[in-house]
């Protein structure tokens, strides 16, 4: 019965950050504010290592390759429709990669900093 909390608690948060964002007609997906939301409800509430929701998160990461097949479905069956625009979707790839690897690497030296003064 855990991994069904556990995963009532992950839909949960996910629906109400989908029902957020339609509210208030913001830009950001409901499924990434529903994740932050997960996290301050993991934060508040920090679940024991044997909980249903980490239960459950981790047989959704043992199977995350399933999930990404309707993905790649669309982007074949959109693959027309792509073809005529793979510059500018190429190039949005490359410069949101570039962009969220140097986002990482100076949040990553922020943290070692404040961790070791000495570095």
């Amino acid at each position: 019965m855990g991994f069904v909390n556990g995963l009532l608690w992950l839909l949960g948060c996910q629906l109400v950050g989908e029902v957020i964002s339609h509210a208030l007609g913001l830009p950001i997906p409901g499924s990434v504010i529903g994740m932050v939301l997960l996290f301050g409800v993991l934060l508040v509430r920090k679940p024991e290592v044997d909980s249903g929701t980490l239960g459950a998160a981790d047989g959704l990461l043992r199977h995350l390759q399933l999930l990404f097949i309707p993905a790649g479905v669309g982007v074949m069956v959109s693959f027309g429709e792509l073809r005529a625009d793979w510059l500018p979707i190429g190039g949005g790839l490359v410069l949101s990669w570039c962009i969220g690897l140097a986002v990482v690497a100076g949040l990553t030296t922020w943290v070692l900093r404040r961790q070791d003064p000495a570095r």
